[in-house]
């Protein structure tokens, strides 16, 4: 049976989601995947989807709303590869009993305001013109390692080479196989 993978959208969700299709033409053949929209996870209705209305809308109220239903919603441990608004979420929601067996993070910013980490196995990912991304003194003192990839800014998850790279990697990290021991003849 195929493991788990829980999807969470960055804060556009399926409007400007296009990209989000090649994850899921790469992944679903591994995957069981379930997918979330970030908007509708935090309840979002919004008469005008500025991004500073979305912005705002996730960050007074709309994180948390989001983390609450992620919480109901998911009950068995599972891998979750999440984007921006979304890796955020998943990351709270972790830090509360969301039962993760890693978290894949990519483009998740708002984590760096956070002072304590989530206590799974967690990959982060970032484009090095990304202004807001975490600084490596941050990473450090959560104990994280950052990836961070040159001449990408934060929609970097949006470009097929970086889908290519966040899909292998997560592949490789859930069919880790422990390895085996030679016995001596």
């Amino acid at each position: 049976m195929a493991e788990k993978l829980v999807i969470v959208s960055d804060m556009w969700g399926a409007r400007k989601g296009l990209w989000i299709t090649s994850y899921l033409g790469y992944l679903q053949q591994y995957f069981d995947i379930t997918f979330y929209d970030s908007q509708q996870l935090a309840n979002l209705d919004l008469t005008v989807n500025s991004e500073e209305n979305i912005h705002n809308s996730f960050v007074h109220g709309g994180i948390d709303t989001a983390v609450a239903h992620l919480l109901k919603k998911e009950k068995a441990p599972c891998h979750y590869l999440a984007f921006s608004t979304g890796g955020t979420i998943v990351w709270n929601a972790a830090k509360k009993g969301l039962p993760v067996k890693s978290l894949y993070n990519v483009s998740s910013t708002r984590i760096r305001m956070e002072n304590d980490k989530p206590a799974v196995p967690v990959t982060l990912l970032y484009g090095a013109n990304d202004t807001f991304k975490p600084e490596e003194t941050w990473a450090d003192m959560l104990g994280l390692e950052m990836q961070v990839m040159p001449n990408y800014g934060h929609t970097l998850y949006s470009d097929e080479k970086v889908i290519k790279k966040v899909c292998l990697d997560l592949l490789q990290q859930v069919t880790k196989v422990a390895p085996t021991t030679k016995k001596a003849v």
